[in-house]
């Protein structure tokens, strides 16, 4: 983890600096970027392994950025967000966004936010003590090239959004509440404050459904947690 590639996005150029010196001093490739465009340009002909993405940029902002991004790749993405930026926040995830920081923040959160986004990704994608594909009916997952596919549809997910869909069929007919599902795909404790999983559950229904899938197969059960059948 100590090589992977990281490219920011953020205008604010000190906010910039102090955050690529700090990650640089831990053994991080850092590349920066001070506007949208740039950023953009740079996120699809390069390959990396974690954007920290500012919302508010000059030239194109972050959401947009964002959805560009995810039409043609999947790579981890995290926004970075006014604090008080809530419906900022909702949008990014309901386009792919992984996770997202909260301005002003701690350098440390910062850190072990990254860390976890990143042994998250780039660890599951490494991991080879579980089955590799998983084969229901007319869902199929392969972990190994991290490929979902309803009926004859490819499904283009997240590495965070195909670990949700990977431990819900794994435990298929199984409810599996938010508590557990926080641990296990999100890395963190649930908090009834945050809405990143219900936001990741409707980004999967949504894609799926589009495949073909009928809604009910992806269920909230609300009080319980959530089933796929």
């Amino acid at each position: 983890m100590v090589s992977a590639r990281i490219l920011i996005i953020e205008d604010d150029r000190t906010l910039n600096d102090q955050m690529s010196s700090l990650l640089r001093k831990r053994g991080f490739l850092i590349t920066q970027k001070l506007n949208g465009e740039e950023g953009l340009h740079t996120a699809l002909t390069q390959c990396f392994d974690l954007i920290l993405l500012d919302v508010l940029l000059p030239g194109k902002n972050g959401l947009a950025v964002l959805n560009n991004i995810r039409n043609v790749r999947s790579t981890p993405v995290m926004m970075i967000t006014a604090c008080d930026a809530e419906q900022e926040r909702i949008e990014g995830f309901r386009k792919g966004a992984d996770d997202y920081l909260p301005k002003p923040f701690n350098f440390t959160e910062m850190i072990l936010r990254i860390d976890a986004l990143l042994r998250r990704s780039i660890h599951f994608t490494k991991q080879n003590n579980t089955p590799s594909q998983i084969t229901l009916p007319a869902l199929s997952l392969d972990r190994i090239k991290q490929q979902a596919q309803y009926l004859d549809s490819n499904i283009e997910l997240t590495p965070i959004q195909f670990k949700l869909l990977w431990v819900l069929a794994e435990n298929q007919h199984e409810i599996l509440s938010k508590a557990f599902l926080y641990q296990c795909v999100l890395g963190r404790p649930f908090s009834r404050y945050d809405r990143s999983l219900d936001m990741h559950i409707s980004r999967v229904r949504k894609k799926l459904v589009d495949a073909g899938m009928p809604s009910e197969r992806l269920s909230t059960l609300h009080g319980k947690g959530y089933q796929f059948v």
